[in-house]
């Protein structure tokens, strides 16, 4: 077996894993013991390592433009789909699917395969493009996160200079937003992570080996995926499938891109499962809202983790698939062929249940027909 494709059943095995600790696993304050380690430590050690290994190149610079891009139409477009899909506009659900949606992880759902399948020189051209989705998922949804978390609180007694300072505050207490800011000073600097002192590099690196493990482990120890939620999750996310390669298309026949590597790596990015930093900005954000009722915050983390959880092997499938095929997925045809199948399928469980309601309306109106007739002929009868 191919050892990439293993190491993707490695990765469900440890998703398994976690929800097999959820028999052993039950508290609360165990699993935000977890998150708090991925999140104070084990994610911003990874980040601090990626930052520090990146060779930045002037002929590569376009690259996390178009990145850029690709998560800057999605948060657009986004809303204009959920209330589509059925999901209720400005409700907890709503801004959690709104702000994981347009994010990409590329370094668990694609790099792999990029590396298998189309080399080395690629996934360095990923790893250039993944600069532009890191500035989008790090920074600017942190910005939205907070500016959602304002509006929804009503914290309206500070002026917008007063919440400026504190939005600056709290992203600079961050570890992670900290670790960036010192990776960038040393990468401009002529400082990369070879150059560090041993002590330095080797902590990182053996914290950032906690990172996959625990973040998969995590995702199998707080998923809780109702059938219902299952199906609207797997819409939402076929949806954003189609709309993704519909961009990329739209991106090569601008940027005139010829060569089916070229294609195919955009497509591969691209199709990348949602994005894990998100959900840290909604973790942060419900630290604020410990004392807020739960139909009453920003967001749901469990809606959230729920995405990440299903996003993670239905991007693995489509990648395998168009990396596996290769040149077939890198023609334009095939392409909005695909796009449409996916927009298709993803809108297949809404329509059933648009019908669905549409019938038992029907069926509810002609019961009470039936029992204002009958109520009626009582009348008749008695009088």
């Amino acid at each position: 077996m191919d050892v990439n494709l293993q190491k993707t059943f490695l990765f469900l095995v440890f998703i398994a894993l976690g929800l097999l600790l959820k028999f052993k696993i039950k508290g609360k304050q165990e699993l935000a013991g977890i998150k708090m380690i991925i999140l104070n430590l084990a994610l911003p050690a990874t980040i601090f390592i990626a930052l520090l290994s990146i060779q930045v190149e002037a002929s590569l610079l376009l690259l996390p433009i178009i990145a850029l891009l690709i998560n800057v139409v999605l948060l657009f477009i986004t809303p204009l789909v959920l209330p589509v899909l059925g999901i209720r506009k400005n409700s907890p659900n709503y801004r959690s699917a709104h702000l994981l949606l347009p994010s990409l992880a590329p370094g668990l759902s694609c790099f792999p395969f990029i590396l298998e399948y189309l080399g080395e020189e690629y996934l360095a051209k990923a790893a250039m493009a993944d600069l532009g989705n890191k500035l989008f998922v790090l920074l600017i949804l942190y910005l939205v996160a907070m500016r959602w978390h304002y509006k929804t609180q009503g914290i309206t007694g500070k002026s917008k200079v007063s919440k400026f300072k504190n939005l600056c505050l709290a992203m600079i207490s961050e570890p992670v937003n900290i670790l960036i800011v010192a990776a960038l000073i040393l990468l401009f600097t002529g400082f990369n992570l070879t150059s560090l002192p041993y002590l330095i590099s080797e902590s990182f690196s053996r914290l950032s080996i906690l990172m996959t493990p625990l973040v998969l482990l995590f995702i199998g120890l707080s998923v809780n995926v109702k059938r219902s939620q299952f199906f609207e999750i797997a819409s939402l996310l076929l949806v954003r499938a189609g709309v993704v390669i519909i961009l990329c298309v739209g991106i090569i026949l601008i940027t005139e891109i010829t060569l089916s590597q070229d294609r195919l790596l955009l497509l591969a990015f691209g199709l990348s499962a949602c994005s894990f930093w998100p959900f840290a900005h909604i973790a942060a954000v419900d630290k604020y809202e410990k004392k807020v009722a739960e139909g009453s915050k920003t967001f749901n983390q469990n809606y959230a983790i729920s995405i990440l959880a299903i996003s993670f092997p239905l991007s693995v499938v489509l990648i395998l698939g168009i990396l596996t095929a290769g040149n077939q997925f890198a023609d334009i045809t095939t392409l909005v062929l695909l796009a449409s199948l996916l927009l298709l399928l993803g809108f297949i469980y809404p329509l059933i249940l648009k019908f669905s309601k549409v019938n038992r309306n029907q069926k509810e109106e002609i019961i009470h027909q039936i029992e204002g007739s009958y109520t009626l002929r009582q009348v008749s009868d008695n009088s």
